[in-house]
């Protein structure tokens, strides 16, 4: 565990395990989760690659800022990412961006281009935000993960939307432990908190459409929450971007089935860390 000072002061609780010196992956978490929510790939990985988990600004240990201008636009994100890479000395990490986290690498590639990372994982994520997304995707979208009722501060209502969220994020039950769990972490975001960072108007298809460096867009084929076809879109968007789908699991397949979530991160970071090998750097 360290801590890393993100834009305008804001610290960043950050997770880290593995070597150092390995290849660095960084895991950028979803929309009102948690770096726990990485678990199973800090295990996993571990051996061979530097794994670094942030909790994102307003969530799990990190600062919590409430005004909107902390959260609404792409500078404080792209801030706190450029922070973790300089202040961690990481040398050409891998980005890797669940759901809203994708969103955010985003925001860092508008900002700073992509001349400090290896290459972008997009899981469960997406090119287009709020009003940008394709119209059949925002018309078919559930109650349970447009999620209104995580906004309220009627404490009941919120807490039956996020347990109706975190259920949607599956494909299939998970246990009772890991639920509670899962709930526990989504509970840690405060209501306005959650509001600034979701409802965003972003087109990063721009952006994303002049990438050279190596990018993988991965979904689960029952993905509730940003539904497959927002992936399809990402996939016409960025060049020569390799699509992963996995059959059978919703928006959580790194937790839904770690090995073969594990084996495809894998098989792309070995890609792109080959085509932009890392150099040794000095450790923090």
């Amino acid at each position: 565990m360290t801590w890393v000072t993100g834009h305008n002061g804001v610290r960043l609780h950050v997770q880290t395990a593995g070597d150092p010196a390995n290849p660095a992956i960084l895991l950028v978490h979803g929309w009102s989760q948690h770096s726990l929510c990485w678990q199973h790939q800090m295990q996993a990985l571990a051996d061979h690659y530097y794994l670094v988990a942030p909790d994102l600004r307003g969530h799990g240990a990190s600062d919590k800022p409430t005004e909107a201008e902390a959260y609404n636009t792409s500078t404080p994100w792209a801030g706190d990412i450029a922070a973790i890479i300089d202040q961690l000395s990481l040398d050409k990490p891998l980005l890797v961006g669940w759901s809203l986290g994708g969103y955010i690498c985003g925001d860092y590639l508008r900002m700073h281009g992509s001349a400090a990372v290896a290459g972008l994982a997009l899981v469960g994520s997406a090119v287009t935000l709020g009003k940008y997304a394709p119209a059949e995707v925002i018309a078919a979208r559930s109650p349970a993960a447009m999620a209104i009722g995580m906004y309220s501060e009627d404490q009941a209502e919120n807490l039956a939307a996020t347990l109706a969220f975190v259920k949607a994020c599956t494909a299939a039950p998970i246990n009772a432990d890991d639920l509670a769990t899962m709930v526990g972490y989504n509970m840690l975001v405060a209501p306005d908190i959650r509001q600034h960072c979701r409802l965003r108007h972003e087109d990063y298809r721009p952006t994303m459409a002049s990438l050279t460096i190596p990018a993988m867009v991965l979904w689960g084929s029952k993905d509730a929450i940003v539904l497959p076809p927002m992936a399809h879109q990402a996939l016409d968007t960025i060049p020569q971007a390799q699509p992963v789908e996995l059959a059978g699991l919703g928006h959580e397949p790194f937790f839904e089935d770690p090995p073969r979530f594990n084996s495809a991160l894998t098989a792309f970071a070995d890609q792109a860390f080959t085509k932009h090998p890392t150099q040794p750097r000095k450790v923090p």
